[in-house]
């Protein structure tokens, strides 16, 4: 499974790089807008920044919610990297604009996945990542991993080349329950990366250890 990291802190990007488990990185308004990025300019070099941190795809999100508007943010987000992956909400005309940049060899990541109708959808159009948001169905409690379930049944059943990448991910567990599930991608915060490391048994076990090897 792919590690991305969801967010548009610099440091935190750095510090997942630094792990050496990093695959990539996705980012929306929200994050910018936490990490105090506004204005068109500052946007467009902040994903240069992170492009030039990682080695994997960058999401960067289109914020036009209408086919023209779409293509014309999609293709001068493109143009700045290879690394970068084109996100489009799913829309009408985001599933377009899907099918628009599948073919002309521009990846994509169809976002605000909630349903099985909406994963197949975008995988017919051609995208490279869907993203189902397991976290927000659970907010509404809703099993979000159970969607990432019957998404790979589907995807499974046809042989799509979409790759799942669980979205939304607010823990440790929510990692592995996916790992299970069989998503291609999670995408999370940097403690939940972290979290994957961490068992009171390995810390018991280290201090056990140091503590004997002071008395060779």
């Amino acid at each position: 499974m792919k590690f991305f990291i969801d967010t548009a802190n610099l440091d935190q990007i750095k510090e997942a790089q630094a792990l050496g488990v990093l695959d990539g990185v996705t980012t929306n308004p929200s994050l910018m807008a936490k990490e105090g990025i506004s204005g068109e300019a500052n946007i467009i070099n902040h994903y240069k920044a992170i492009c030039d941190i990682v080695d994997g795809d960058v999401s960067a999100e289109v914020l036009s919610v209408d086919f023209d508007g779409m293509v014309k943010e999609g293709e001068a987000l493109a143009a700045l990297n290879p690394q970068i992956v084109v996100k489009l909400p799913m829309i009408k005309d985001g599933i377009k604009a899907c099918r628009y940049f599948t073919a002309k060899g521009i990846k994509t990541n169809v976002t605000l996945v909630f349903s099985v109708g909406q994963a197949l959808l975008a995988a017919k159009a051609g995208a490279t990542y869907v993203s189902p948001f397991i976290g927000r169905l659970d907010d509404i409690s809703t099993d979000g991993l159970h969607l990432v379930s019957e998404i790979r049944e589907v995807y499974d059943n046809y042989a799509f080349e979409t790759e799942i990448l669980a979205a939304s991910v607010r823990h440790t567990m929510h990692i592995v329950d996916c790992a299970k599930i069989g998503a291609d991608v999670m995408t999370g915060p940097l403690p939940a990366i972290e979290g994957l490391m961490r068992h009171p048994l390995t810390d018991s076990g280290l201090a056990k250890f140091l503590e004997d090897a002071k008395s060779l």
